[in-house]
């Protein structure tokens, strides 16, 4: 099941994040977000480079 979220809910989780956490965190926990997700980005591209290396190396072993 998939959940949509519209523009009141986003809203509504913003506010209740602000009230939680206070205005001054969220820039921290902003940069804190962007880079776990910079992190996951590099480890993604590098799992994809090693699986096409280890598919190139054997489609190379099977051409001889």
């Amino acid at each position: 099941m998939l959940v949509f979220i519209g523009g009141p809910e986003i809203i509504l989780i913003v506010l209740v994040i602000v009230l939680f956490f206070g205005s001054k965190k969220i820039p921290e926990f902003a940069k804190a977000f962007a880079r776990a997700m910079n992190e996951i980005k590099d480890a993604s591209n590098e799992i994809r480079k090693e699986i096409k290396k280890s598919s190139e190396d054997i489609n190379d072993t099977l051409k001889k």
